[in-house]
């Protein structure tokens, strides 16, 4: 299926590794450009240039931290035009909220609320003009089925939901959608460190606490980037214009509920 996004031009969060470098690589291959950004230099070289070598669209990388102003002004200034955006940033620590301080929320909301609302104000506007726009943001399944060590990100993310349900709504008759990821448990870095929170809160040796989060999953193993990438590309797609304010939950099967 040609997903029509040959030429689109796409800024992709986060982009270094992980589930954002699979939305970057599945863009890519639909032949879009990408801007991706990340705070590790030498990382976000290495995915540039993975990308490039898929000789399809032009590839920008921009070095920065895209929860502060200087961050998505470098990020925005590489991207010709917003065509697409992917929000995406690396959560906030696991923990004992009674540990936490007023500076760990600001920074969980900066991150995983604010920044994405932030991006969305600076490019909703032009992508309603071009009668296009796709905006994805990556949040998690704990916001559908909060894990207790992750109260800094069911948080924040819960907020960031709550916000698109609403603006979701206004964009959509001018064929720019606004949609959730919600990824279950993907093999990650954030994964390993999820996982080693909870086993030292356990007592567990970190192998026995990842083939126990393992069997939890119907599916019997952890996802990987690349398929998650390709949802991403599709809710980015031409096709996809009916598709709005959505939360689209890929976990495996893990949550067991019916809505």
């Amino acid at each position: 299926m040609d997903l029509g996004l040959q030429g689109k031009w796409a800024l992709v969060c986060a982009a270094s590794k992980g589930l954002g470098k699979g939305c970057a690589r599945a863009l890519v291959a639909e032949g879009a450009n990408v801007v991706i950004t990340a705070r590790g230099a030498d990382a976000l070289e290495a995915a540039a240039a993975e990308l490039r070598a898929m000789g399809r669209g032009e590839v920008r990388a921009v070095a920065g931290d895209i929860t502060t102003p200087e961050g998505r002004a470098a990020a925005l200034a590489a991207c010709p035009q917003v065509d697409i955006l992917v929000n995406n940033a690396g959560g906030p620590p696991p923990g004992d909220f009674r540990k936490w301080t007023r500076e760990d929320w600001i920074q969980a909301l900066d991150a995983n609320m604010l920044t994405p609302i932030e991006l969305i104000k600076a490019t909703v506007d032009g992508m309603i003009a071009r009668r296009f726009g796709r905006i994805v943001n990556i949040t998690s399944s704990a916001v559908k089925a909060p894990i207790d060590v992750l109260g800094l990100s069911n948080g924040a993310r819960s907020g960031l939901t709550g916000f698109v349900a609403g603006l979701a709504r206004k964009t959509v008759a001018h064929n720019v959608t606004i949609n959730n990821l919600l990824p279950g448990a993907f093999d990650t870095d954030r994964l390993r460190k999820t996982i080693e929170a909870s086993a030292q809160a356990q007592g567990k040796d970190y192998a026995s606490a990842e083939e126990a989060r393992r069997k939890a999953i119907p599916a019997g193993r952890f996802g990987t980037p690349d398929e998650f990438g390709a949802a991403c590309a599709f809710l980015c797609s031409a096709q996809a214009g009916y598709i709005t304010g959505q939360n689209f939950l890929i976990d495996g099967g893990a949550y067991p509920g019916t809505f």
